[in-house]
Order: structure tokens, then sequence, then C-alpha cells
């Protein structure tokens, strides 16, 4: 069994390829950071199992679909790279806003069309798509982020309804956690006030219901009441109460 992992230097990305690594599976790991690359690679080789890794940037589309080309054959594919911002909308820096709908969206969008159509031929296969619980309510200080997450969100339902009528065997799953321990933080200039989760415990939970097959993950209880909150109460108080919070979080 192969996994391609996608963001998988640091964070939720390596924490999950270090369970996949203890349950025996054959890893390609893909980031633009070399060395924490190598890093992990070397520490994974330990489980004896295979461990390759390709150093790519996969805001760019053709990055994407080379990736597509020079990997074949996996079993799961992770969706995992992305990264966010903090700030009024009107003075973040949008060339790095850019770069995130390109990695938050375009490569995940690219990424799961190429990989579901080779697992829909074989009739087998997983995708697990990171997205957030911000993917289900506005974001106002982090609103490229959030829209980045909801697009995620409805991709992956749509495709799961396809999925289900086409009645094949592939399925697909959404990750979607509050705050993370993670590297997330000194990207996007943040400081979560609420408790941050653990990253290996979050990638240990997306993995067992990976495997069974669960399409909404959500780890916590406070993430999942957040998740129906978001569901029954107007967004014009969803927006008030998730502008509160990213005040308190902004680096000032």
């Amino acid at each position: 069994m192969k996994v391609l992992i996608t963001g998988a230097s640091s964070g939720i990305g390596r924490d999950m390829a270090r369970t996949f690594a203890k349950k025996g599976y054959d890893l390609v790991l893909v980031a633009r950071d070399e060395n924490k690359l190598n890093e992990v690679k070397k520490e994974l080789e330990k489980e004896n199992i295979k461990v390759d890794i390709i150093i790519m940037d996969l805001s760019l589309e053709e990055n994407c679909i080379k990736l597509n080309n020079e990997v074949k054959d996996i079993d799961i594919l992770v969706n995992n790279a992305g990264f966010g911002d903090c700030g009024n909308f009107t003075n973040t820096d949008l060339d790095k806003e850019l770069k995130m709908i390109k990695t938050n969206i375009t490569a995940y969008h690219i990424l799961t069309k190429l990989y579901l159509k080779d697992m829909k031929e074989k009739n087998s296969g997983k995708i697990l798509n990171v997205a957030s619980i911000a993917g289900f309510m506005p974001g106002p200080l982090m609103s490229t982020y959030y829209a980045t997450k909801g697009y995620v969100v409805r991709l992956s339902e749509g495709i799961r309804e396809e999925l289900k009528k086409d009645k094949s065997k592939v399925k697909i799953s959404i990750l979607c956690p509050g705050p993370v321990d993670t590297n997330f933080n000194n990207v996007a200039n943040v400081k979560f006030s609420l408790k941050e989760a653990n990253s290996q415990d979050i990638a240990n939970y997306a993995i067992r219901k990976l495997e069974k097959g669960k399409f909404y993950i959500v780890p916590g209880v406070g993430v999942k009441l957040a998740k129906f909150g978001a569901k029954i109460l107007p967004t014009s108080l969803m927006s008030k109460m998730a502008y509160n919070v990213q005040r308190r979080k902004l680096n000032r």
C-alpha cells in the first residue's frame, strides 16, 4: 500500500506520515523544504518501509500535473499542503494571498481530479482533503484562508455524492480540525487564544477515521460543536463571533 502526502515536511502532514509508516505503508512525501523532508525520510525509513521524497512547490499548476505523471499507483492521497494569513483584507499582502489560493485550492483541485480519475479506473483508493472547521463559517480577518477551506469542503462534498451515485468503491474524506499546534501560526502571523490540539493526536485520529471510510473527520467535542453551530446560527452572528476570535489571534 502506498500513500502520497503533500505538505509532509512538518505539522499534520509529517505526523500522518509517521502514523502511516508505523502501519507499514510505503510513502511518497512532497514539500518545498528539502532539509526538513530529508529529516522526515531518515526518521521514517527506520520503520523498514520505502520512503520517496519529492521537492516541489505545488502552488505552480504545472508541478501538480507533473506530480501525477511521475507518481502512479497510489492507494491513498492526502492533500495537506497549505497555509494562511491573518489581518484586515485591505491590509494583507495580495501576492501571499494569491499563492495561498493556488496552494490551498488549485493544487487540491488538480491533484484530487487527476488521482480520482486514476482511482476510479481501478475502483479503489482513498482521498483525504485536509480542510478546517474554518470551511464551515465566515472568517473576518482571515477571509481568504476561510474561503479556501470552504472551497475544499464544498468540492469534496460534491465529489462524495458523485462517487455514491457511481457506486464507486473510491472514498473521499475531509479533515476539519480546529486550532492545531503547528508552524501554521508563524506563517499566518497569528497566536491562537484557544488551546491548540496536538498535531500527532489529530493525525492519528484522522487516519483511524479515514480507514473506516468516515467522510467528515472532525476531531474534538468543541470543534464538533462549532461545526453544529455554524449550521444553525445566522451567518451575521457567526461573522461577529469569528471576528472577535480572530482579533485576539493577531500578533501585535
